[in-house]
């Protein structure tokens, strides 16, 4: 193998590869005339690049697993705005030689800072029902793994192992913030919402074998599975205080969760109808987005050119400047 790797991120257009990859949502999809290819999402801690080699065979398809590290040859191409690898060769390594630092985004230490970073803002909650309910949620400890190894998405925004606490994380920062300039917001009500609101990617995502989503995850989702992980900690500290959690106060952080990905058409059952729900919404796109173009631009740092490649989902390509 050819030393010194480079990372998804210093790869150019035609470059030769020979080199590991993190291997996930690898397919063997048909092309127009009928003949299979392999298409697979090769990653390291800088990024992630599409390969694909055609005319591959269901042995090849059957070769490694999502999850597994894989050696890769081939060459790099730019195609329909995007860098890809045509691949030649591909077949499954021994972990036990990986480097894995060279593929976690966040190592251990960084996911256990930033658990202990949201428990500290959390801590800073004064409701007494609310500090009950985040304490059910902290006391969890299955849900607190899942939380803390699940990513936040499977390509657009932090998906990568710890993405989903980085995420969180990140808005907690922009929450604390951005509450004191509004001050008819409810800060506390806000903080937990933006716990919740993406809760339900810890049952909606499985984060073992690469990054997909489970049965529950396909039927339900991650806002559907999060009102029922709510529910079941209202319940829960209910069961825990003897008193009634307040029916309002339920109901505004179930709005919440409905309401966080703004528009139906982003698969909002409803639209933000409160203040915190709006001001949830706006800081979550506002994190998702950012990191999706930084992540856009990390990945074409070594393209030539001011601009990254037209990104057809956005609508628009991005300026990266050129000195």
């Amino acid at each position: 193998m050819a030393s010194g790797r480079r990372f998804v991120t210093e790869l150019g257009a035609q470059a030769n590869v020979d080199q590991v990859f993190l291997a996930t949502h690898k397919q063997l999809r048909p092309n127009r005339n009928g003949q299979l290819y392999l298409q697979v999402e090769l990653a390291d801690r800088s990024g992630s690049i599409t390969g694909r080699m055609w005319n591959a065979s269901d042995d090849e398809y059957q070769a490694f697993d999502d999850g597994d590290y894989v050696r890769v040859e081939g060459t790099t191409q730019l195609y329909s705005g995007s860098l890809q690898l045509i691949v030649t060769a591909i077949g499954r390594v021994d972990r036990r030689g990986i480097d894995e630092s060279e593929f976690l985004v966040l190592s251990v230490a960084d996911i256990e800072r930033l658990s202990a970073e949201m428990v500290t803002l959390l801590g800073t909650i004064r409701s007494k029902p609310l500090r009950d309910l985040v304490d059910e949620v902290l006391a969890d400890t299955e849900l607190m793994r899942a939380f803390s190894r699940s990513p936040a998405g499977v390509k657009q925004h932090h998906a990568h192992t710890g993405g989903l606490i980085d995420h969180v994380v990140n808005l907690l920062r922009l929450a604390d913030r951005v509450a004191p300039l509004y001050p008819a917001l409810d800060r506390d009500l806000l903080l937990v919402g933006v716990l919740f609101h993406d809760i339900g990617k810890t049952i909606e995502l499985e984060s073992e074998q690469g990054f997909s989503y489970t049965d529950a995850g396909q039927l339900l989702g991650h806002v559907l599975l999060g009102l029922e992980l709510l529910e079941e900690k209202v319940q829960a500290v209910q069961s825990r205080t003897g008193l009634p959690f307040d029916h309002e106060l339920a109901l505004r952080i179930k709005h919440m969760i409905a309401s966080h990905h703004g528009q139906y058409e982003y698969g909002a059952p409803k639209l933000p109808m409160t203040l915190e729900a709006l001001a949830l919404h706006h800081l979550d796109n506002l994190d998702a987005r950012m990191a999706g173009v930084l992540q856009l631009m990390q990945n074409e740092a070594a393209i030539d050119g001011g601009w990254t490649q037209y990104q057809a989902n956005l609508g628009r390509k991005f300026f990266k400047g050129r000195g």
